[in-house]
Parts: structure tokens; C-alpha cells; sequence
């Protein structure tokens, strides 16, 4: 074992636990974002936006963030887990007050990138730094607390929105989580430093800067394709862009001796799996929180708040199985564990596309959960794959590539699913079907269309012999 290699913890270091704690303080600025949805329409009136104009406040965001986690966790492998951490706290501040007092729509979206730059270097050394709090033959449980903090932002952000876009306006949304990652700032430098391995390994700006541009080309085609008959010409200029520079990325990284990410370890069928099932899960399941809440507001006939309590169902599904995924990891193997999880979503995605036009909303409610408890069974349990497979010298490669592939997964639901839900409606709609039959139709469909994603990732698991005991 080569000195240096994992972290050392110094004299005086906060217990693991008030570690842990400190370190889910500032992870969980990053998925409260969900709240910013909740302001979109006060954002549009207070810059007087047409309203199209308001996916550039994710693009923004999720681009940025997406395409610098691995290069952040690379860096973070090399430098120490607990700088990156510090650093990314402080910037989310700073970013923070900047979203807040946007004078501008541009301000407004310059600053939502820096906010992305922020959640990218959080994210990308947040799982090393709390794996590295405990014995290894903890490490899962752990995983699954962690992955539990993404399902109780993404519950408490829309429902805490709604409470302060009233009081005070959307620029609440930002400057109430800037206390948070200044507090966990703070704490952060009590957290165990890590010895620095920069002097012994080269960073490979060139594949760093080829990743970079590989998924921000992905992730803006895939955004443009809503729209593609006004923008063909950039739909396959960005199409060509992205293949080229994932070409030269993968080219690049067989040929460094150090790499930003390893591209040995896809050899292994089962991994490969693994990273493709999380992309594609994520892209299933995001069709909860991108068509419900037309339902609901069309359908249900609930005030706005307990619309937001039933959708809040979801991730309170993923924030009570991945706490419980973490304990049944020690008699249940990973891989069987992420086959029950896909299997619950492929449940719960079908049960979802069954509701019509007088809802059953216990019954819609406990679908969401049951799809929400899959998907945090199955991220526990890729969570782990991950971390098992890529040395642990490498953890935070091995943390940003589990957030990077749910984040690509997360983009291509919001295009896809909502251009098959328009598909769908168009087809109602020219077949002289009334607008709320139509709408039904989409919606049930794109539901159905979503629940084959993970019957498909099931199937392939069950070949790949997930269900076995040793598996």
C-alpha cells in the first residue's frame, strides 16, 4: 500500500458521525435546486419573459454541473476530497447571493452557471468524503444515507418553495440555502484532510476539457430536440460535435497513463450494465416529476400544496429505501438488490400510467412511492458497484461518475418523455379526441412507453444471472 494513498485523519478531526452530518449539510443545498421550479413563474413575470425562455435557467444549472463533475472528482482524487468540498461550499455561497440579487435575467443566468460550478465541486467528493468517515465494511450503509439526502431535497425543496416564493419572491429560493453551505463551510475544515497526490500523477487537461465539451454538445442537442424542425441545422451540428469529441475523449483517455476516468473497468459486462441501467432508470423516472403535476392539476382537484404533497410521494419512496438499501446490503448482494429495485420502478411506472380521468390519488400516490422506493433500492446498489469497481484511490472518480450518469439520464427524460407525450396528445387531438382525453392519452402512454425502460434493464440483468444469491 503506497503512503498517502487514503485519508489520514488528524488530531482533534470531528467524530465520523458530526463528519457525516457536515458533509450532508452542504450535499443537500444541491438537491433543495428543485425549489427553484416552484419560482419559475414568478422569475417569468419578474423579468418579463416569455416563458420558453425559462429552461435556460436549468440549462444553465444542470449543464454545467453535469459536465464538471468527473474532471472535479479527478481533481479531487489528486488534491485531497475535503478541499474540493471547502471550495464548493464557499462558491455555492457566493453563488447563491449572486442568483439572489440578479438584476437581470442574463445576471440571473450567468449566475445559475457559477451555482453549477458550486453543486459540481460538492457532488464530485461528496460520497469519498463520507465513505472515507468509516470502516470500509460500512461503507454501504453510509451510501445509502447519503442517497437518502437526494430524495429528502427533492421532497422538502418544492414544498419549503412554495412557503417562501410567497413571503418574500423566487430570489428566496437562493439566498435561503446560501446560510446552509456557509455553515457547512465552516464545519467543513474540521473534516479529515487528506495527503496530497499531485506530485505523483499528472491531471489530463486535454481529456478533461474533451469530456467537458463531449457532454455539454449532449446534453444541449438533447435539449434543442423539443424543437427540432426550427433547429435541425444545431440538432445535428451539436449531434456531430458530441460524437466527435467523445470519440477524442475516448481516444485520449487508452492512451495517458493517467486518465481522468478508466475506461478498463467498462469492460467488465456487468458494470457497463450497471452505469447504463442508472442513466436509463433516471430517464424513466423522471417522467414523475414532468407530467404529474399536469395531472394533478388538471385531474385531482387538490389546492397547490396537497398537489405537492402527493408528489412528494416519489422521493419520499427514494428517501425511505435507501437508508434500508445501506442495511439489507450486508445479507443482500448489489446486484440482486439493484434487479429488485428496477423491478419495483417497472411496478410503479406501470401502475402510474393506469390512472384516468377520476383519479384514485392513494392509489396514484402509493405508486409513486413504490416507483421512488425502486429507484433508491437500485441507486444504493450501483452506488456500490461503483465504488467496489474503481480503486478506492479513485473514489471520487468513482462518486461523480453514479451523479454524472443520473444527471444525463435526468436531461434525456426531460426531452424524450415529453416529446412522446406530445406525440401521443397530437395524435389524440388530430384523431378528434377531446383536449382532456387527449392529454390522458400522453400521459398514459408515456407512462406505459417509461415502465418497458426498466422491464428491459430487469430482463438484462436476469441474463446477466443478477438474481443469483452470489451475485
Amino acid at each position: 500500500m503506497r503512503p498517502g494513498l487514503f485519508p489520514v485523519v488528524r488530531a482533534g478531526a470531528v467524530s465520523p458521525a458530526v463528519g457525516l452530518v457536515v458533509v450532508c449539510l452542504g450535499t443537500l443545498v444541491v438537491p433543495f435546486d428543485s425549489a427553484v421550479n416552484v419560482a419559475f413563474p414568478d422569475i417569468v413575470r419578474g423579468f418579463g419573459l416569455p416563458i420558453p425562455a425559462i429552461q435556460w435557467v436549468i440549462i444553465a444549472y444542470t449543464l454545467t454541473y453535469a459536465a464538471l463533475m468527473l474532471v472535479f472528482g479527478r481533481i479531487g482524487d489528486m488534491l485531497g476530497y475535503r478541499r474540493i468540498f471547502l471550495l464548493g461550499c464557499g462558491w455555492s455561497f457566493v453563488a447563491f447571493l449572486l442568483c439572489a440579487a440578479a438584476p437581470s435575467f442574463a445576471w440571473l443566468i450567468g449566475a445559475r452557471v457559477l451555482q453549477g460550478v458550486g453543486a459540481a465541486l460538492v457532488l464530485s467528493c461528496g460520497a469519498a468524503l463520507v465513505t472515507g468517515l468509516y470502516p470500509e465494511s460500512q461503507r454501504t450503509r453510509i451510501l445509502g444515507i447519503y442517497t437518502m439526502l437526494f430524495g429528502l431535497g427533492g421532497a422538502l425543496g418544492p414544498l419549503l418553495a412554495g412557503l417562501l416564493v410567497a413571503q418574500w419572491g423566487w430570489p428566496a429560493v437562493f439566498w435561503a440555502r446560501a446560510p446552509l453551505a456557509l455553515f457547512a463551510f465552516a464545519l467543513g475544515w474540521t473534516l479529515p484532510a487528506a495527503s496530497a497526490r499531485a506530485q505523483h500523477e499528472r491531471f489530463d487537461a486535454a481529456g478533461a476539457a474533451l469530456l467537458v465539451l463531449a457532454i455539454s454538445a449532449l446534453l444541449l442537442t438533447l435539449n434543442q430536440l423539443r424543437d427540432i424542425e426550427q433547429n435541425a441545422i444545431g440538432v445535428v451540428a451539436g449531434g456531430v460535435l458530441a460524437v466527435l469529441s467523445s470519440a477524442g475523449f475516448i481516444w485520449r483517455e487508452l492512451h495517458t497513463p493517467q486518465p481522468i476516468l478508466e475506461l478498463r473497468f467498462f469492460r467488465d459486462a456487468d458494470f457497463s450494465l450497471a452505469n447504463a441501467a442508472q442513466t436509463a432508470l433516471n430517464m424513466a423516472a423522471f417522467a414523475v416529476l414532468l407530467l404529474v403535476p399536469f395531472y394533478l392539476d388538471r385531474f385531482s382537484g387538490l389546492p397547490v400544496p396537497a398537489q405537492g404533497a402527493i408528489l412528494a410521494a416519489s422521493n419520499s419512496g427514494v428517501m425511505l429505501a435507501a437508508p434500508l438499501a445501506g442495511r439489507w446490503a450486508s445479507a443482500i448482494p448489489p446486484r440482486r438488490l439493484a434487479l429488485f429495485g428496477a423491478a419495483a420502478m417497472a411496478i410503479g411506472q406501470g401502475l402510474i400510467g393506469t390512472t384516468g380521468a377520476h383519479p384514485d390519488l392513494p392509489l396514484l400516490a402509493a405508486a409513486m412511492f413504490l416507483q421512488g422506493s425502486g429507484l433508491g433500492l437500485f441507486q444504493v446498489a450501483y452506488f456500490d458497484i461503483a465504488t467496489v469497481t474503481i480503486p478506492r484511490e479513485a473514489r471520487g472518480v468513482a462518486g461523480s461518475l453514479v451523479m454524472m450518469t443520473r444527471t444525463v439520464g435526468v436531461v434525456t427524460g426531460a426531452t424524450v418523455l415529453m416529446l412522446i407525450f406530445q406525440a401521443l396528445r397530437g395524435t389524440a387531438l388530430h384523431a378528434g379526441a377531446a383536449d382532456q382525453a387527449a392529454f390522458l392519452s400522453g400521459f398514459q402512454g408515456a407512462f406505459r412507453l417509461s415502465a418497458v425502460i426498466p422491464v428491459l434493464i430487469a430482463l438484462a440483468m436476469l441474463l446477466r444471472g443478477w438474481a443469483r444469491r452470489d451475485a
